[in-house]
């Protein structure tokens, strides 16, 4: 995406509550952690280091998810403080929020109804990725650090049935597991361990970042530290965690054990994904056709994919379609393509 001259230039803002994803007109995007619900005061301030590590912008799109986060005692709460943050940063700039109809609100509107802006950046990203697959029944599946987005997508466009957090958990539409900070305990009651089948504790002690580094799906990051126990991302260490899943340690948990304990993690995290998408699907366009996949987890969502289409069904991955970082803050660039179309309209 390349604006042209005399264009307005748009930053598009995803708020989440561990990470601010910031996308410009440019075709750049970043994603940043931040663990909203520990600092809320901080939001604004964080907001302007993602918007200067990307180039000035003259108008801004926000969509977001963070007004679930329980530092706020209403969704309202959330949405009000959010918005707030933003105008803060952003003193006088045109500021546009997606909503869940479909279209961008004023911040005045987006205040007053906050059951629109909470958690609509999932059909952003479904809206402009469904023109991937412009004909027939297929579904989005967008995997990211905390949840999963399975949207059914007909003829180039979105087909779900919930517009709310709490009717997508139904339909099967939304997920509340991804590959980096879903606990192993939400996953299973228990894995096999040595052969048996073996209750796991429950407790904190690992989460799927833990399997996938073990795997080799992530990479390893020595300096990252948002882990159960606040050890770092390493092999080495996300075995100790997996370790206290099976009430073990280093002395009695090989490396092999991780190994086997992490694929049996993957095993039932692609069970309940698959289950939730053939739900999904099923209620709304039928069986998939093609696939988009996305988001830092876009290896589990190709893997998934697989499982779920017919052999030879198109997959697009918008890694290849955006690029890699644009795809893993997709909404954020999404709601830069769609308020730049729809600029003349907007509030």
């Amino acid at each position: 995406m390349s604006p042209g001259d005399g264009l307005p230039l748009w930053l598009g803002l995803d708020i989440g509550g561990a990470n601010i994803k910031a996308a410009h007109s440019n075709g750049r995007a970043i994603s940043i952690p931040f663990e909203l619900w520990k600092r809320p005061s901080d939001l604004r301030e964080m907001l302007c280091r993602a918007a200067g590590l990307l180039p000035a912008a003259d108008h801004l799109a926000v969509t977001m998810t963070a007004e679930l986060c329980d530092c706020f005692a209403t969704k309202a709460e959330g949405v009000s403080a959010i918005l707030g943050a933003v105008s803060e940063a952003f003193p006088g700039r045109p500021v546009a929020v997606w909503g869940t109809e479909g279209r961008f609100l004023s911040v005045e509107e987006a205040i007053r109804r906050p059951e629109l802006p909470a958690a609509a950046n999932w059909l952003a990203l479904a809206t402009l990725a469904a023109r991937l697959l412009p004909e027939g029944p297929g579904i989005l599946i967008d995997i990211g650090s905390t949840t999963t987005d399975l949207i059914p997508l007909k003829d180039g466009l979105p087909a779900a049935r919930g517009r709310t957090d709490t009717r997508r958990l139904q339909t099967g539409e939304l997920v509340y597991a991804g590959v980096r900070r879903t606990p192993l305990m939400a996953l299973a009651a228990e894995l096999p361990h040595r052969g048996e089948p073996t209750a796991l504790t429950a407790e904190l002690f690992a989460a799927t970042l833990d399997v996938y580094l073990t795997l080799g799906d992530i990479p390893p990051d020595p300096t990252n530290d948002s882990t159960p126990d606040g050890g770092p991302a390493t092999v080495e260490a996300a075995r100790d965690r997996l370790a206290r899943m099976v009430a073990a340690d280093r002395d009695s948990f090989s490396a092999e054990d991780a190994v086997a304990l992490a694929r049996a993690a993957d095993e039932a995290l692609m069970a309940r994904l698959l289950a939730a998408a053939n739900r999904a699907c099923r209620a709304a366009v039928g069986p998939p056709a093609g696939a988009v996949v996305s988001g830092s987890g876009s290896f589990l969502a190709r893997r998934l994919a697989s499982r779920l289409l017919p052999p030879g069904s198109p997959v697009r991955s918008l890694d290849d379609a955006w690029g890699p970082l644009a795809s893993q803050a997709g909404c954020a660039y999404a709601i830069v393509v769609l308020a730049a179309e729809q600029e003349p309209s907007l509030p």
